[in-house]
C-alpha cells in the first residue's frame, strides 16, 4: 500500500495562515508585456459524437449502471475502467478499437485542420505550435496514436515530416535543449508532447502562435507555454479541441 496526499481540509484557514508569510503578486499586477489571446479568449472546438460513438457511451451506460446495482465483481469491471476507456473514446475511438470507423469530424481530425490553418498561416515568420496530448502517447507496439496520426496527417497536407517532433523522442537532456532550440529557431514548427514532459523548463515560446489542448483537463500553467514575453507574434490562440464528458 502506497501512502499519498489526498485532499485540503480547512482550506480557508490554510490561505489564511499562507498570505500571512507570503508576498502574492498575479500577473495583471506586474508591468510585464505579454502576448494577447487571439479575441480575448480561448478557443473551444466542440466535435460532435458520432453514432458509433454514441452506440459505446451507451454501453458504458449500462455497464456503469451494471456496477451500481452490484451485479458486476469489480475485478472484472469499475467505474475506474468505465471512466478511462471514456476518456479515450472521447479523444478517438480507435484508441479503443483500431478498426473503428475513421470520423472526418473527429476531435483529431479537427485539431489536424486547425493545426495546419495556423502553419500556413503563420508561414512568413515560420511560426510555430505546441500540441499538448496526454492521451495517446508513441510507443512500440500500440497499433494506434494520436502523435502518429497527428504527424501522418499532416505531412499529407504538406508540412514536412522534418518540421515535426515529439519531446519523447527526446531522449537525454542534450536532445531536449537541441530540439527546443529548433522550435524557438522556426527549424522545427510543430512540437507534440505530454503536459508532463513540455511542463517545468519548456521555454520554446519565441515564434509559438497556437496552443492546441487534444484532451481534459488543461490548466493555466500548461497555457503559460504560450503566454509569455520574447515572442515575435504579439496574438496568440490557445484551442481546447472539444470536451471529454462522463
Amino acid at each position: 500500500m502506497r501512502t499519498r496526499f489526498n485532499k485540503f481540509i480547512n482550506l480557508p484557514e490554510l490561505i489564511h495562515l499562507f498570505k500571512e508569510v507570503a508576498d502574492i503578486i498575479l500577473p495583471d499586477m506586474l508591468d510585464i508585456k505579454r502576448p494577447e489571446l487571439k479575441d480575448g479568449k480561448y478557443k473551444v472546438v466542440v466535435s460532435e459524437a458520432s453514432d458509433y460513438v454514441k452506440e459505446r457511451m451507451q454501453e458504458m451506460v449500462e455497464r456503469a449502471e451494471a456496477i451500481h446495482r452490484g451485479v458486476v465483481d469489480p475485478k472484472d469491471d469499475n467505474m475506474l475502467r468505465i471512466t478511462g476507456e471514456a476518456r479515450l473514446l472521447g479523444t478517438d475511438p480507435r484508441l479503443l478499437d483500431s478498426y473503428a470507423p475513421v470520423d472526418s469530424d473527429s476531435k483529431l481530425n479537427k485539431a489536424v485542420e486547425n493545426i495546419y490553418q495556423e502553419y500556413v498561416q503563420s508561414q512568413e515568420q515560420k511560426g510555430t505550435q505546441i500540441v499538448f496530448s496526454d492521451i495517446g502517447t508513441p510507443g512500440p507496439g500500440k497499433a494506434f496514436t494520436v502523435y502518429d496520426y497527428l504527424k501522418q496527417e499532416l505531412i499529407t497536407r504538406g508540412v514536412p515530416e522534418e518540421e515535426i517532433c515529439f519531446i519523447h523522442d527526446a531522449k537525454t537532456d542534450e536532445q531536449r535543449d537541441r530540439m527546443f532550440s529548433d522550435v524557438r529557431a522556426g527549424r522545427k514548427r510543430i512540437i507534440i508532447g505530454s503536459t508532463e514532459k513540455l511542463g517545468v523548463g519548456t521555454n520554446i515560446q519565441t515564434r509559438m502562435v497556437a496552443a492546441h489542448h487534444i484532451d481534459c483537463p488543461w490548466k493555466p500553467s500548461d497555457v503559460g507555454r504560450i503566454l509569455r514575453t520574447f515572442k515575435i507574434k504579439k496574438n496568440v490562440e490557445v484551442t481546447d479541441n472539444g470536451k471529454d464528458n462522463f
